[in-house]
């Protein structure tokens, strides 16, 4: 059971014709999309989110962990709601819940972030600039996003070429495009996923060519993501 009153900043929105699978169905990475966008403007809501990029300072997504219970139909009105869980070290978490409009749970996630300096390209820690309205330094979140390690046999495998429409505004590939990648990956070979838990190794620039590799496991399906000899993402799912 989510305590909704624990939650620091919440918005109301409708799931689009544009956001759903074939089955009228949410996305997996439309409802990042989503996450992402609360996270958004949470931190310009407190006048921190936007500013950090005057500073020379943008937030890197580390990992992140999605579970979906039901996930909401074309048309649906739903509360997407979002909190900072507390800062170790490097590390700074924050959590997201969507419900329907009468409070039952449909998604939850687990986010850690990074806080990187554009132009030393070196980590800061997020505890001495972050509002503790939004990050209370203190705090500690229920559960963590775990580190993937591939197991298992590799039974398939593709490439991808990453285009314009995966860049975000840092000109770097988008934290959901990723997800999107994943999840077309996983259903070219007829799987379907509520959750995936993602780590991000590395950036991905326009043009890269990344190679996608499956490993299957009693236990779940992992996807690797490569560009030449360099990770820069693994994901997984459960069965």
């Amino acid at each position: 059971m989510y305590d909704l009153e624990s939650y620091q900043f919440s918005k109301e929105f409708e799931v689009g014709s544009f956001q759903v699978h074939p089955n009228g169905k949410l996305r997996l990475d439309s409802l990042a999309d989503f996450f992402q966008e609360i996270a958004w403007r949470h931190a310009d809501s407190d006048d921190f989110g936007r500013n950090l990029m005057k500073e020379n300072l943008i937030w890197v997504l580390s990992k992140f962990d999605i579970k979906a219970t039901s996930l909401p139909s074309w048309g649906a009105p739903i509360q997407v709601y979002t909190a900072g869980r507390g800062v170790d070290k490097l590390i700074a978490f924050r959590e997201f819940l969507i419900t329907d409009l009468k409070g039952n749970a449909l998604a939850s996630a687990m986010s850690s972030w990074v806080l990187l300096n554009t132009e030393t390209k070196k980590l800061e820690r997020p505890a001495q600039v972050l509002p503790a309205a939004l990050f209370d330094p203190n705090l500690k979140p229920d559960w963590q996003p775990e580190r993937i390690r591939i197991s298992g046999e590799l039974s398939f495998e593709d490439e991808l070429t990453v285009r314009y429409s995966d860049l975000d505004l840092n000109n770097h590939v988008n934290n959901t495009s990723y997800i999107r990648w994943v999840e077309d990956f996983l259903k070219s070979n007829q799987i379907d996923a509520k959750n995936v838990l993602i780590n991000y190794l590395a950036e991905c620039k326009l043009g890269d060519k990344v190679k996608l590799s499956l490993w299957e496991n009693e236990s779940n399906f992992q996807i690797q993501g490569k560009v030449e000899d360099r990770a820069v993402f693994l994901a997984e799912t459960l069965r």
